[in-house]
């Protein structure tokens, strides 16, 4: 939007900005803000930066703390959800080295850069394009209330299937018969409309919009293919012009990847690709599906270290109520054509070579982008340098439905970890493709795993209702 301070100031006069917002980002990912008078920015603003601890962000140690903002101009957009007229920047972390600051290495943003750097050094590639497909629930109401003698939680959609006796009910929709719906039936239909006009206006292209598998209130936005930086920018501001979105009109948005039970769990599919150039990486008219070998070696990085990476792209304990058989999740550490019920998915449709690519169907929008796009990239990485086949691994090709196979033959499938605690332990083991030339640092791996253990050890400490029902009269 912006190429300096003077025709940032220049808008702020003639555009009555008040407020200058900038949006940084902890270690799961969200927003967090700070806010000047839009008067105070000046050239030193994009040179000092605004100083902020960053061990409350989760990604810093308290006596290493004090770091400094530096907006990236390139980012910023008015605030369409201020009521005064704001507006919002994103941007990096540095480390205050007096004369010249350096980028914070555990910064999510600065960990995605060194990813895309440490992909140009490698010859490999020029640029990774990623899609990330964001599925979410929008509910009327919700709520929850962890008590010592009371643990309750609840949700409410006006059409979800548990309302067809209610009053005025005659828009419910049938358990799982929300896909692709129509109106009258669908409901929510102006309210993201309004989430993606808002995306468009904040330079986010959006792919389109539509109702999702669940009448209990699931939707999906899909914007267009981007380079993996901004993508990882965008994705965090999408997920926060839904949530806004949802709450202007009177409903609460979650990507939480389980919140209705026995119901089609939210992912978040990423398709991926790499360009040299414009020459596609991954394109070969002979290989399976039309991959070259390159690709099937990324898929075969993927999936090496698919059970390290949930750590990273499903990082929360309901991350795992989504990856069970049954709900199109995918569970089988394997690669198909067409096929959902494997971790990697090339879909047919994408037939030009500037578009031939696969997704990975295992990740949820809990996870932070900028670590999980960037983990992607350095798996698929490793799996090039080492040339790992997947075909050779067993890992497929998968061309059957993996959920009707006979019992015996599911048993000789590798599946995903089934839980956090197994993912994490191994993260633990499996770090070394994350590290390679500095792109995650050590000292941050080990926090994250930390925070996440921390985590799972205080929710293994809540009784639930289903443990009453299963245990109370024994």
């Amino acid at each position: 939007m912006f190429k300096n301070a003077r025709e940032v100031m220049a808008y702020i006069r003639d555009n009555d900005i008040k407020m200058l917002d900038f949006k940084m980002v902890d270690i799961n990912g969200s927003f967090r803000h700070v806010t000047i008078p839009a008067a105070r920015f000046n050239e030193k603003t994009l040179t000092d930066g605004i100083g902020f601890d960053a061990s409350n962000y989760g990604y810093a140690v308290v006596e290493k703390s004090d770091m400094v903002f530096i907006p990236d101009i390139g980012t910023a957009l008015v605030d369409p959800f201020c009521e005064v007229r704001t507006l919002s920047m994103t941007g990096n972390a540095m480390i205050i080295d007096y004369p010249n600051n350096r980028p914070l290495p555990q910064y999510p943003r600065n960990i995605v850069l060194a990813a895309e750097d440490y992909m140009r050094k490698t010859g490999i590639a020029d640029r990774m394009l990623i899609l990330p497909e964001f599925e979410f629930y929008l509910f009327d109401e919700a709520g929850w209330s962890v008590q010592a003698n009371r643990q309750t939680a609840h949700v409410d959609f006006h059409q979800a299937h548990w309302n067809s006796e209610g009053e005025g009910s005659g828009n419910v929709v049938p358990f799982q018969k929300n896909y692709h719906i129509a109106k009258p039936y669908d409901t929510t239909y102006d309210c993201r409309s309004k989430m993606v006009l808002y995306m468009e206006e904040a330079g986010i292209p959006v792919k389109y919009h539509h109702p999702e598998v669940s009448s209990s209130g699931q939707f999906e936005i899909e914007p267009q293919l981007g380079e993996m930086s901004k993508m990882a920018d965008n994705s965090v501001m999408m997920k926060y012009i839904i949530k806004n979105t949802a709450q202007a009109c009177g409903m609460c948005a979650t990507f939480m990847p389980k919140p209705v039970y026995g119901e089609a769990g939210s992912g978040m599919h990423v398709h991926m690709l790499l360009m040299k150039g414009d020459v596609p990486v991954f394109s070969d008219d002979n290989g399976y599906s039309h991959l070259s070998k390159e690709a099937h070696w990324f898929m075969g990085g993927l999936l090496k270290h698919i059970a390290s990476l949930c750590a990273i792209t499903n990082p929360s304990t309901n991350s795992f109520k989504r990856l069970v058989p049954g709900f199109e999740a995918p569970v089988t550490v394997g690669y198909a054509t067409s096929n959902r019920s494997a971790v990697i998915r090339i879909p047919a449709y994408a037939k030009t070579p500037d578009l031939r690519r696969f997704e990975i169907r295992n990740p949820d929008a809990t996870c932070n982008p900028y670590f999980a796009y960037a983990a992607l990239l350095m798996a698929g990485l490793d799996g090039i340098q080492k040339q790992i086949d997947p075909h050779e691994n067993g890992w497929g090709p998968f061309d059957v439905n993996l959920y009707e196979l006979p019992e015996e033959e599911k048993a000789k499938l590798k599946g995903l970890p089934t839980s956090l605690e197994q993912a994490l332990d191994a993260l633990e083991a499996d770090h070394d493709y994350l590290t390679a030339g500095g792109v995650f640092p050590e000292e941050l791996l080990k926090g994250y795993i930390k925070q996440k253990r921390r985590e799972c050890t205080e929710l293994a400490k809540v009784p639930t209702a289903p443990e009453f029902e299963k245990y109370f009269n024994c």
